[in-house]
Parts: C-alpha cells; sequence; structure tokens
C-alpha cells in the first residue's frame, strides 16, 4: 500500500471503530467534504459531521469499506454503512462511492457520492418513496442535516 491507501485504511479503520478523533486526523486542516445530505462542509465542521455521526450511532452501525486505490494525488474507496436512522428508527443500507484529494500526505478533499433518493426511500419510508428524488426534499435533507450538525457543534463547545 502507497501511503495515501494507508491514510484511506486508516480513515475507514477508525470509521468502523466509530473513532472520529482518528478520522479526523487523517484530514488536511483545509479539508472540504461533500456529499448529498450535508452540502459541503470545510476544516472543524467536517470533523465535527463525523463525530456527531460516530456519536449517534452508539456503536450500532456497521461499515464495511473496500477497494482502496490511490496514487500520489487522488485516490477513491467504496463503503457500505449500515445502520437505524434516528429520526425514523429505519434500518438504512447506503452504498457510496467516495473520491479523495491528498496533500501534505493527508486528505484535503473527500466527497461522498450516494443515490439520495435510494437514501430517503430507506431512512423515511413512504414521505421519501414519493418525493426524495426532488430538489425540494433533498433540500430539506440538507437543511435538516445541517441544522443537526449546528446544534451538535453548539452543545458540544
Amino acid at each position: 500500500m502507497n501511503p495515501n491507501e494507508q491514510i484511506l485504511f486508516k480513515f475507514y479503520s477508525a470509521f468502523a471503530n466509530g473513532d472520529a478523533s482518528t478520522m479526523g486526523e487523517c484530514y488536511h486542516e483545509k479539508i472540504q467534504f461533500q456529499d448529498p445530505a450535508f452540502g459541503i462542509l470545510k476544516g472543524e465542521d467536517a470533523r465535527q459531521m463525523w463525530k456527531m455521526l460516530t456519536e449517534k450511532s452508539n456503536g450500532n452501525s456497521t461499515i464495511e469499506f473496500s477497494d482502496l486505490k490511490a496514487d500520489d494525488y487522488s485516490g477513491t474507496a467504496k463503503w457500505i454503512a449500515t445502520y437505524i436512522f434516528s429520526k425514523t428508527n429505519k434500518k438504512v443500507v447506503n452504498v457510496i462511492h467516495s473520491e479523495f484529494k491528498f496533500q501534505d500526505g493527508l486528505i484535503i478533499r473527500h466527497i461522498d457520492n450516494f443515490d439520495i433518493w435510494k437514501w430517503s426511500k430507506q431512512a423515511l419510508g413512504f414521505k421519501g418513496l414519493l418525493l426524495g428524488w426532488t430538489g425540494f426534499m433533498q433540500k430539506q435533507i440538507q437543511k435538516q442535516a445541517l441544522f443537526a450538525l449546528k446544534n451538535y457543534r453548539i452543545k458540544n463547545s
């Protein structure tokens, strides 16, 4: 494994163990994270998102990762998160493809791609099935995710 593949392995191993602090150590101070649920998060917001998510799961999530690939500048990974969505108590199996950029031996850009409609059908049930594909619902999901992160940061400051 090259050094950037090792960083990805460290990141996902820590994630599988619910260790958000170690995950954060893999991020450059100028990290930019992006996914369909949170949109774009920078710096400490990205680290705090992982802390919030790992704490909310209470060890009741499963993270499986594979196909870690990286060169000197970029990388990819596939991972599957299985968990109970806390707001509806519904089981979610989310299949994610990640893309990375590296700088100074750390992850500086992290993009998670997944099917938000498929996620919303699992997490929200009938409402997600009917509306999860719409831009309106996707904006609502992002708004709620960012609100939860803001409250988490206030509570833990």
